[in-house]
């Protein structure tokens, strides 16, 4: 993970991740992440910038916006919310998505 950006909305760091060529939308799938019908695996893609938005109140409000490339040249965005509602996702894929 390269960078971590500092923006003041969540739409806002997705506008400025569209405008630096990150197109495609993706979503977790259990053990990957998919795009445009293809699946990724841990190690198909990496995190190449980060933005964790928190609300002012509401810790329900808390998001993380990732800025994803993959090793076939795919840009694209992944946006999780607060705790992650997802119960199949695997230990790998979450670690990997973890803020270090």
């Amino acid at each position: 993970m390269s960078a971590k950006y500092k923006y003041a909305t969540v739409l806002e760091a997705i506008k400025q991740l569209r405008d630096a060529g990150f197109m495609v939308d993706f979503n977790i799938e259990g053990s990957f992440l998919s795009a445009n019908s293809s699946k990724y695996h841990t190690d198909d893609f990496e995190i190449t910038e980060i933005y964790r938005y928190e609300g002012d109140t509401n810790p329900d409000e808390e998001s993380t916006v990732y800025g994803i490339e993959s090793k076939d040249g795919v840009k694209g965005i992944l946006v999780t919310s607060y705790g992650m509602y997802i119960d199949d996702i695997s230990e790998e894929l979450l670690q990997k998505l973890s803020l270090k």
